[in-house]
């Protein structure tokens, strides 16, 4: 990349981590290379933060040579201590940093972690931020993909997600084969940017898969035919499925390590499922990328961290991983296009 890619960085939560990871990102080489921040949050909130990491002898970026997006906090907000202000607060910074890539400002974003009870509290209803995104792009249907590359090696482990932030009951409700064959077909178009005929699995619902309908009926009723239904209309691909969840993602593991190979995609059902073994495998580089926006948006895979907020023990590797990534990646077109 000649240029440094301008992105958009929503600092997330001000109680929790997001501009210690974000600062320490932010002073990575490889990053300062392809990124050109320009930061939403609060300008005095974010000086104390890096007073506070540097006191610690920490390696930091200086927010006083960074672009930043002043939309100052009415109150202060303690670290570690989750509360409607800092809800109400990352709600307005995110808000303001998509706007600023819509308006062209930008060219991607990239997210610190949120907390959802704390947008509840302070009366945003959006179950995350995918969902507010996916609105104010206009209201297409996005859908969230874990993207990783590991230290060595030239390929990613992805896993996409069929539904996203539900209660287990209602996330089982809301799959149908229209909906898995969309995010097939989701995840079929964003490993093909790096496979011509990507192998793509697909995690069963039940233990076991069912066990040919003694531990559950929905792969044997919808789930088996609709993949082979997919299958028919999309030779360019292999879809394997479903797979036992509980080994579903051992070759992905086993290639992590460098033993073998893996599948280019996951399709997990339901949002533990496939964040349990992509986390296990890959926390420190593995990067939530929301497909189907009009802009590449990334963020770590982790979450605010109340409990370590303002100790400076928060590892920077996702961040540094989601700013790369913001860099790197292009947008796919609208889901509602497929």
């Amino acid at each position: 990349m000649s240029q440094p890619r301008p992105v958009a960085i929503a600092l997330g939560d001000p109680a929790g981590i997001g501009a210690e990871v974000v600062l320490k990102a932010l002073a990575h080489r490889q990053v300062q290379r392809v990124v050109a921040p320009v930061l939403f949050g609060c300008r005095r909130w974010l000086l104390e933060q890096h007073r506070t990491l540097q006191q610690q002898n920490h390696q930091v970026a200086d927010p006083r040579d960074l672009h930043l997006v002043d939309l100052p906090l009415p109150e202060p907000v303690h670290c570690g201590q989750a509360t409607a202000v800092g809800g109400a607060a990352s709600f307005a910074w995110l808000t303001a940093a998509c706007r600023a890539v819509l308006a062209g400002r930008c060219q991607a974003l990239a997210t610190a972690p949120i907390a959802k009870h704390c947008w509840q509290a302070a009366g945003y209803g959006y179950p995350g931020q995918t969902e507010r995104l996916a609105q104010l792009a206009g209201g297409v249907k996005a859908a969230m993909l874990f993207t990783a590359r590991p230290p060595q090696g030239d390929w990613r482990l992805n896993t996409l997600l069929a539904t996203t932030h539900l209660p287990l009951r209602q996330a089982v409700q809301t799959l149908s084969p229209a909906l898995v064959q969309r995010q097939l077909t989701v995840l079929s178009r964003f490993c093909r940017q790096y496979r011509k005929q990507p192998v793509l699995k697909v995690a069963g619902l039940n233990p076991h898969a069912g066990e040919a309908g003694h531990l559950g009926s929905e792969e044997r009723d919808w789930l088996a035919p609709c993949l082979q239904q997919w299958q028919a209309l999309n030779p360019h691909c292999t879809v394997l499925g479903p797979e036992p969840p509980d080994t579903c993602w051992l070759d992905a593991g086993l290639a992590w390590q460098g033993r073998g190979y893996a599948a280019d995609g996951y399709l997990a059902l339901y949002h533990d499922q496939g964040l349990i073994p992509t986390k296990l495998i890959a926390f420190d580089e593995a990067v939530n990328t929301t497909l189907g926006l009009p802009f590449i948006r990334t963020s770590p895979d982790h979450g605010t961290a109340f409990p370590l907020a303002g100790q400076g023990l928060a590892r920077e590797g996702s961040m540094v991983a989601a700013l790369l990534a913001a860099a790197e990646l292009q947008p796919l077109s609208p889901l509602q296009d497929y």
